[in-house]
């Protein structure tokens, strides 16, 4: 049994694109009123402004096609105080990942470019969020922002 099903007075929306990957939350987190899940595209979030006080992206940001338009969408969707949490990769952090990701990952569809530097990435970052931390694990970031 996973965290997120003892959450009893958390509403959870688990979003993604993939049909295959929500049938199979759906049928993990059956029975759980209190989590849902949609398909959807984070660059076209179908919710409204600050409806999250938290949005979570586990090693998404590297594959979605638009970054610009899912980081302004998680953005959006998050309340004012909130906390968004991300973690995925960090172009320049380890030759090996780097190689990785531009002769497999990218060319098999899984990755996405364009892939963000860490000063590209603060960059980005500082022009949404007033506070935010970042911890650089080898090439992936984990980052609690807060708005």
């Amino acid at each position: 049994q996973c965290k997120w099903t003892s959450l009893k007075n958390a509403n959870i929306t688990c979003l993604d694109y993939s049909m295959d990957i929500l049938e199979q939350a759906e049928r993990r987190f059956n029975g759980y009123a209190h989590i849902k899940c949609i398909q959807g595209d984070v660059g076209n979030l179908q919710m409204d402004d600050e409806s999250f006080d938290i949005v979570l992206s586990m090693n998404g940001f590297h594959a979605f096609p638009d970054k610009k338009k899912a980081f302004q969408e998680t953005w959006r969707v998050l309340k004012s105080g909130g906390t968004f949490i991300a973690c995925f990769y960090v172009k320049g952090k380890s030759k090996i990942t780097d190689w990785l990701v531009k002769n497999v990952l990218a060319k098999k569809g899984w990755f996405s470019p364009p892939f963000q530097t860490e000063e590209e990435l603060r960059a980005i970052l500082q022009t949404l969020y007033f506070q935010f931390q970042f911890l650089i694990t080898c090439s992936c970031v984990f980052i609690p922002l807060y708005i």
